[in-house]
């Protein structure tokens, strides 16, 4: 009986003690209570939790993809939008993102629709759509204050879409023609502007410069010369005709006078 009774407690004690050991893996946390008060936080490893006293809870601390639902908010200039986005995010502290927070995943989830919306309503619709590195950052800055007291840190927020309603969508396509209307206009006006002034320069030197008429008027002849024209049209020049013009008058003054 002793025997039989020492060989049912070696048994018992192998029982225990091999329930006593779990295996914690690389990318896990075991948060140990000890008759329910916190003690310490375990792993990765072999580690031996007594049975009865103490209980263990594991802790994932592997990065965490959460797809935030799409949410509807207005704008700061009154345009309604929805938006969704997604959040990257780990546990680097396992006891307080077990103690702290009932299930830190929901809070999580719950906490970035609430910002993403709130966020939303501090920007234009044409920062958000231009300027979508900075709403991310202003998401992920809020995020970052309001869990880090849970010991989760926000690796990255990425808004994916903003969707319009259709009479915004052609409100903003009328908006955009405008504006591309406006730029054409503007490109040719000043290359208009352009243009006449480099004819007035070029009026300018030709009447400072002597027989600079007459060689323009030459070259006129030569590049008319240089078509298959049926019918050439000669030019006269100011310069050339204005000396006939004095003549006539002139003769015309003297014929009055006698």
């Amino acid at each position: 009986m002793i025997a039989f009774s020492f060989l049912v407690f070696i048994i018992a004690f192998l029982l225990v003690f091999v329930w006593s050991l779990h295996v914690i893996y690389e990318y896990q946390r075991a948060v140990v209570f000890t008759f329910g008060r916190f003690t310490s936080v375990k792993g990765p490893g072999l580690i031996v939790i007594v049975p009865v006293a103490q209980r263990m809870v594991r802790v994932d601390l592997r990065t965490q993809v959460h797809d935030v639902p799409v949410q509807e908010a207005i704008s700061r200039d009154n345009v309604s939008v929805k938006v969704d986005a997604v959040l990257y995010f780990r546990v680097i502290d396992a006891a307080k993102a077990f103690i702290h927070v009932e299930n830190y995943f929901a809070a999580t989830s719950k906490l970035a629709q609430t910002t993403l919306r709130s966020v939303i309503g501090n920007h234009e619709l044409d920062e958000m759509l231009a300027e979508r590195n900075k709403l991310n950052g202003d998401i992920q800055m809020i995020l970052e204050k309001q869990v880090d007291a849970w010991g989760i840190e926000v690796i990255n927020v990425e808004v994916r879409d903003i969707l319009l309603s259709d009479d915004m969508i052609r409100a903003i396509a009328k908006q955009a023609e405008a504006e591309r209307d406006r730029r054409a206009k503007v490109i040719h006006a000043e290359a208009e502007f352009q243009a006449a002034q480099t004819l007035t320069n070029a009026a300018r030197i030709l009447a400072a410069t002597p027989g600079g008429m007459q060689l323009r008027y030459l070259q006129t002849l030569s590049e008319i010369a240089r078509e298959n024209n049926s019918t050439v049209v000669f030019p006269m020049p100011i310069d050339i005709v204005r000396p006939i013009l004095d003549i006539l008058e002139r003769g015309a003054g003297s014929r009055e006078g006698g």
